[in-house]
Formats: C-alpha cells, structure tokens, sequence
C-alpha cells in the first residue's frame, strides 16, 4: 500500500500544460478529514482565470478536433497506461481529502479506469452510418464532430471517477475540456492534468480550473463554453442546467438522489443484511447511488432490523489507510454536523432510533469529522429523514404491506436515480424492473451503477438534460451530429426539381 498522501503545496489551476496562480487572492482550506486539521490550501479563480482558461482552450482546440481519431485514441492509451501506474497515488489522495476508506479509493479509481478503457475505442465509437443509393445516384451518411470547448463541473465524493466520466470522452472526442473540481478535494484533479500532459496530449486540451461559485458561474456564462456536465445536488443540478441552457449551451446536470432497497420476504436474509451495510455504510454514505431507505416488505422487517442494528453498531470506523476499515470520516466537519443534525429531526418526528451515530470518536483522531452510522427503523414518508437526501451514514427503514405498496412508494418520491430489490421470485424481479420509475435498477445487487459502455443517469429530479453520463450517450453529448447527402452531375437529370426529393 502506498503511503498517506502529505503534500502540504498550495493548489493552483493548470492552464495551457502548466501550473498557473490565480488572479484573485482568494483561497480556501483543504482539510484532512481524518484528523480535523488543514491540509494545504486551494487558490479560488477569478473571472479573468475563467477568462484565461477558456481562452487557452479555444486556442488548442481548431487542431485537435482536426487530429485523426486514432492519434487521439493514442494518447488516451499512454494516459490509461499511466493512471494504472499511478493508482495508488490517487487512492492515497482521496483517502486524504475525502476521508473514504483507501480500498473503497481502490475501487473508485477502477471505475475511473473502465471509463479510459472505453474512450480508448474512439475510432469506433466515431463511425458514422452510411447508406448507398439512398435515392437515384445518391448517397446519404452520417458523421460526428466535436462541440468546442467544454466544461465539467464534478461533486466532492468522487474526485477522481466522476472527472473521468467527462474528460476521457470529451478529449478523443475532439474537444478541449475544463475540469472545474470540487474545491474540498481538489488534488486527484492536478495529478490527471500532470499524467495527460506526460502521455502527449497538446497543451490546452484538459485545463484545471480550481475554483467556487465565482468559477462556476464564469463558466456557465462564458460564451465560448459550448457544453457543460455536472454532478452534484439537486437545487445546483436545477440552477446549472436552467442557467445554462438559457445561455445557448449543452448541459447534462446530474442531481440528488434518495435510492430505495426492496426487501422481499424471499430474499435471502445474510445477503441482502450484507447488502444493505455496505450499500448503506460505505463511504460515509456519500455516494449518489448509497442505499438511504431500506423497503421491508411484510414480515421481512422482523427478521431483518435486528441483524442490521448488530452490524451497523460492529462497523470499524478508523482512519481510512488501514486496510480493515470498513468507513472513515465525513468529508468536513459541517457537512457530519449537517447529517447529525437530520438524526435529531428523525428523533423529533418520531422515528425510532435503533443505533445512533452523533458523537462518535475515533482513538487518536478525536478532532477527525466522524460520525457513526445511524439505524432509524418505523419511518414513515412524512418525515423529512425519508423525503430528503441526508447524504451521510443513515439508514431509514420503511415497512410496508405488500409488493404494490412498495413500488408505488418508490415511484411517488421525487428523486429517481437508483433503486434495488432483493428477491428469489423471477417474476417479482420482472415486474418490479418494468413498473419502477428510476433509471438505474438492481435485481439482488445494492448499487446498480452501470459499466463503462451503458452510460449513468437517473430519473425525475435526479438528471436535468437528455442524455446519460458516458457510455454511447456520452459520446453523443460531446459532439454534434452532421448528415450528408452527395450525388454527381452525371446522375442529375436536367430541369428545376419543385416536389420534395423522394428515395426513388
């Protein structure tokens, strides 16, 4: 295992290949979750490093949309290359910044690399369709051509993965990207810079611009900005594709969630327990596509809430770098005295508080922002802890009668990214896949987050905009179609054609 990521050197952005001091005079503290302390500090853009930023884009874009697929696809295989060399760094890194364990770190950097993977297929992924002889002595096909200068706008919880669902794809694209990340975690993001600058890729292409809502807003407004992805909350998800949208541009905001888990009294009890620990407890909770609401469906909840309460009161919380740490520290201190303080409103609305996390100290890191996890059991959904995204270790479970009251409680929530149900009936599992409204399913498996090549979006107030993050649809919201239909003089028969052309 590598060691602890330390770095006490100030972040920048990283702008036309090299590091680059803001403008404002701005910055901000990163901490180190684990023990509570400032770790280094983040420089804050200006408009005019928004202004810069973009700038150095354009300039490197006209010759890259211009570089031959596989040129581009080459240099995202040096990049894949050199990422796998380096992915214990930037485990190191996000255990340090975000406080996740280093083998859930691991395993976001994996994910991240199944993204690369895809991208690296660029020449297929860009094929055009072509058909002969659409009409008399005419052709008619299809290509794909890059938008310009594009921006991404990435949450705290996956500093490394969620950037890499966007710039691979929008770089073998043909495009220049800007990676604006989220300024509590902010050094995986300098390190992807660094690596795609060593595998070749022309300056100004991928550009880190560090920054807050200064930053953000300049790139939504800026004009040049052609398209922009985001992930993050909901009301933020809302404003960003409203604002941007409004300006002319392409935007896919990916949003909140509060993701359901089925419980059918056929499941098998152990696995689905399993399940719902890690899904639940994993990461602090602060994951978009985390269990929240644990659906026990009959008699299952009996057999199911005291074996949950055991484990969730067993979990080994510590500092993330040991390797049998099974959750680590809230991201900062407001964001786990925001999530203790929806315990309490659980408490007030009358939910029975099963294991309570408030206050929990880890020997030698009693100034760390942990928190432990939580077990609500009979929550109803009229309380907020059910209604609203918590994003932290809290499990709330919701009992109901039978299998159609448990679809329809999910499907009336106004969130719909991610949704599982644990059953041995084939025939439940179908009908809940067809009657669900959420856009990514699980049948037995807690955290149904889709592989590189199908693409991540929910539904509802959970995705704003029309296509998916990665997969084919990322390939499609990165550029714009173009349809060509040719013929040669010597199949143009003379005269001025006044009907509407036909395939004939």
């Amino acid at each position: 295992m590598t060691a602890p990521y330390t770095s006490q050197q100030d972040l920048t952005h990283f702008i036309n290949g090299k590091a680059q001091a803001a403008t404002s005079g701005r910055s901000q503290a990163v901490y180190n979750p684990t023990t509570g302390a400032v770790a280094r500090q983040v420089q804050l853009a200006s408009q005019d490093d928004v202004n810069a930023v973009v700038a150095a884009a354009q300039a490197a874009f006209p010759a890259w949309a211009d570089a031959p697929p596989l040129r581009r696809a080459r240099v995202m295989f040096k990049f894949l290359e050199l990422v796998n060399a380096h992915k214990e760094e930037f485990a190191a890194m996000l255990t340090a910044e975000h406080g996740k364990v280093f083998t859930d770190a691991l395993g976001e950097v994996a994910r991240g690399i199944d993204i690369i993977e895809f991208a690296c297929g660029a020449p297929q992924l860009l094929k055009g369709d072509f058909t002969e002889q659409v009409s008399t002595g005419m052709d008619n096909w299809t290509l794909r051509q890059p938008l310009g200068v594009v921006a991404g706008i990435t949450p705290f919880n996956f500093p490394f993965m969620v950037p890499m669902w966007m710039a691979p794809l929008a770089i073998v694209t043909g495009n220049a990207f800007i990676l604006k990340p989220s300024e509590r975690d902010p050094s995986p993001s300098l390190l992807i810079a660094e690596l795609f600058k060593q595998a070749g890729l022309p300056d100004g292409i991928f550009n880190v611009l560090q920054g807050d809502k200064v930053a953000v807003d300049g790139l939504l407004n800026h004009p040049d900005v052609k398209a922009l992805s985001f992930v993050g909350s909901t009301p933020i998800a809302q404003y960003i594709y409203a604002t941007g949208a409004a300006k002319g541009k392409r935007v896919q905001a990916l949003g909140g969630a509060k993701n359901h888990m089925v419980v059918m009294p056929d499941a098998d009890i152990e696995q689905t327990v399993d399940a719902l620990i890690g899904a639940a407890y994993g990461s602090a909770g602060e994951r978009c596509m985390a269990i929240s609401v644990a659906v026990l469906v009959g008699d299952v909840a009996d057999k199911i809430v005291p074996k949950l309460a055991e484990r969730a009161r067993a979990l080994k919380i510590k500092n993330g770098m040991e390797l049998d740490a099974e959750m680590g520290p809230i991201v900062t201190r407001e964001a786990r005295d925001r999530i203790e303080g929806y315990i309490g409103i659980g408490v007030e609305e009358g939910a029975k508080l099963l294991v309570d996390g408030r206050g929990h100290k880890v020997t030698g890191y009693e100034d760390g922002f942990f928190t432990g996890g939580t077990l609500f059991d009979h929550v109803t959904p009229a309380m907020r802890i059910y209604k609203e995204e918590i994003f932290g270790p809290v499990l709330a479970c919701v009992r109901m009668a039978d299998f159609a009251a448990a679809v329809q409680l999910v499907n009336e929530h106004e969130y719909g990214n991610g949704v599982a149900c644990y059953t041995s009936d084939g025939n439940v599992a179908r009908e809940f896949v067809r009657r669900v409204q959420v856009g990514m399913v699980g049948i037995n498996v807690p955290i149904p987050v889709p592989m590189a090549w199908h693409g991540f979006g929910g539904w509802k107030k959970s995705l704003f905009g029309d296509m998916h993050a990665y997969g084919e649809e990322g390939v499609r919201f990165y550029t714009k179609q173009k349809s060509i239909m040719q013929r040669w003089p010597a199949s143009v028969a003379k005269g001025a054609e006044f009907v509407m052309p036909t395939s004939s």
